[in-house]
């Protein structure tokens, strides 16, 4: 069996011009349509890929002040304890027996009769 080919003649009319060029424009609509959505989703493809970037450095710079945030309350309650520490030591500095005793330790002043011996290693008792 041998193929044979189509030997159909195209009418002149004006009803064929008329369905060739209703034709014509649907496909160049198709076209355009398929162009313009493509134009389309590249748009949303490059704001998505913006924002997901941005939210991205959000996030990185949000961790990098948690961090700073959780050093810096660190080194405040370092500092609150420094404060009270130094606050106790006023309080203490207050009292003329703890002055007669640092002078006694540190600078080896001495009570009538006392006698100071100085051992090695021996850490102020302050």
């Amino acid at each position: 069996m041998a193929v044979k080919g189509k030997a159909v003649t195209k009418l002149d009319s004006t009803y064929m011009q008329q369905y060739d060029a209703y034709v014509e424009r649907q496909r160049r609509k198709k076209k355009r349509l398929f162009r313009r959505l493509v134009l389309f989703a590249m748009i949303v493809l490059l704001a998505m890929g913006t924002m997901a970037a941005y939210h991205m450095r959000q996030r990185a710079l949000q961790a990098e002040k948690q961090k700073e945030y959780e050093e810096l309350q660190a080194e405040l309650m370092q500092l609150e304890k420094q404060e009270q520490n130094l606050r106790e030591e006023i309080d203490l500095l207050k009292n003329e027996e703890y002055v007669l005793d640092i002078a006694r330790t540190n600078y080896f002043f001495s009570d009538d009769g006392e006698i100071i011996f100085k051992l090695p290693g021996e850490e102020p008792s302050y």
